[in-house]
């Protein structure tokens, strides 16, 4: 058995390298949201979902220099399963954002102000 608490002692730096390695394929996303609440919202629901594969390993954040932009760091043994798991996160974002547009008075009130703006 694995005991996890040991496992976070590993230097990142170490482990970073390794990932490297063990992990060659990757991509990094930026997705800019509206708002940073929005950002965090979508962090909060993304993140619950783990991968489901052990050759895949994903990583999601808020960017430090723009609280806006949610980055998405994922690195897997194959480029197929990068783009297996990619093309997945992508459904699950999609999902993420219809159901802010249609539901989040953020949204809302921008979109009104914006067909307010159009018909003016």
């Amino acid at each position: 058995m694995v005991n996890e608490a040991s496992s976070s002692q590993v230097d990142p730096s170490c482990q970073s390298a390794m990932n490297t390695d063990q992990f060659p394929c990757s991509i990094s996303l930026s997705v800019p949201l509206p708002t940073a609440r929005l950002a965090s919202t979508a962090l909060q629901a993304l993140q619950v979902d783990p991968e489901l594969s052990p050759l895949v390993q994903r990583q999601l954040r808020i960017s430090p220099d723009d609280d806006v932009i949610l980055q998405v760091d994922y690195r897997a043994t194959t480029n197929r399963m990068l783009r297996v798991a990619v093309n997945s996160f992508m459904d699950s974002l999609k999902l993420v954002l219809d159901v802010m547009e249609h539901l989040d008075t953020d949204v809302l009130a921008a979109s009104e102000a914006a067909a307010l703006s159009v018909a003016a």
